[in-house]
């Protein structure tokens, strides 16, 4: 795993996250070229908005996502403007997925911070703050 920060202008982070969605009913529709195609968009989303792609994996009913991305981006807008533009360029291009769902994904994610350190290691430096 790589340990290095990003340092920006008044602002060094490692902002790691893992997501996890899925299509309307978690209907297996990610697959012939759909797949490919959500890929391509997510780099592009990604490539815009200064994001980092750790890890990409689409199964046939859920995305796997592990990004990196500056705080000030929020992770919530993030995560709103891939599945929106995905969900509008796929049913445009692939419309079995219109006849299929009412809307590509669900409006729910999961989402995990990842990190180098556990959180007892995180909670006892915190704790041992005032001790130095």
């Amino acid at each position: 795993m790589n340990d290095k920060y990003t340092y920006k202008k008044g602002l060094v982070y490692k902002n790691q996250y893992h997501i996890i969605w899925c299509p309307k009913y978690r209907r297996p529709v990610l697959t012939d070229g759909v797949d490919m195609r959500l890929k391509e968009i997510l780099q592009e989303v990604a490539s815009e908005m200064e994001v980092t792609i750790k890890a990409l994996e689409i199964m046939p009913d859920h995305v796997h996502l592990f990004i990196d991305l500056d705080p000030r981006l929020g992770v919530h807008n993030v995560i709103k403007t891939m599945k929106g533009r995905s969900a509008r360029i796929l049913r445009s291009e692939f419309p079995q997925l219109k006849t299929r769902l009412p809307n590509l994904w669900t409006r729910s994610y999961f989402l995990c911070t990842v990190g180098h350190v556990n959180e007892g290691t995180v909670k006892r430096y915190i704790e041992d703050q005032k001790t130095y």
